[in-house]
């Protein structure tokens, strides 16, 4: 097996392990996905807090259907609402209510600390964690950058 392959394999694994141990301690806490809560985040950052679907399916790098089924469950528990453009009847938006924004505060402290957890010294230094985003970003990984959390 090639040295590509085997590295790709790896990013799959850690990939899959990561998603795991979100998706348990936010499904646990506050009933929601990592896909979720990164759908959540995408609209906080978001002028307004609030994007066209279609915007947000390429953030999100999902399909429109996609975003649309995922943001559903959302809706029906009040973190997101869907708004109408009342210029163009075709344009959808997916918007953060009052309610998500509150939450999602609460979200983003259970993820830092997991995140945390997971890249805690000994094992991880700083220069360890930006030299894996450097690497990942060269992937064609993004990131979410925000420079304030949200707050309730």
């Amino acid at each position: 097996m090639s040295d590509e392959l085997d590295v790709v394999l790896r990013i799959a694994r850690a990939q899959a392990a990561l998603v795991k141990r979100f998706d348990s301690a936010l499904g646990g806490l506050h009933g929601v996905s990592l896909s979720d809560f990164t759908a959540l985040l995408r609209l906080w950052q978001a002028p307004g807090g609030r994007m066209r679907r279609v915007d947000l399916a390429e953030a999100l790098g999902l399909t429109a259907s996609g975003v649309t089924r995922g943001l559903a469950p959302l809706e029906r528990i009040g973190l997101v609402m869907r708004e109408t453009d009342a210029r163009d009847a075709r344009v959808a938006y997916a918007a953060l209510t009052e309610t998500g924004r509150e939450r999602l505060a609460d979200m983003l402290a259970t993820a830092e600390q997991i995140a945390a957890e997971i890249f805690s010294a000994p094992a991880w230094g700083q220069k360890d964690v930006r030299q894996l985003s450097v690497l990942l970003t060269q992937l064609g990984g993004t990131g979410l950058p925000y420079h304030d959390a949200p707050r309730r």
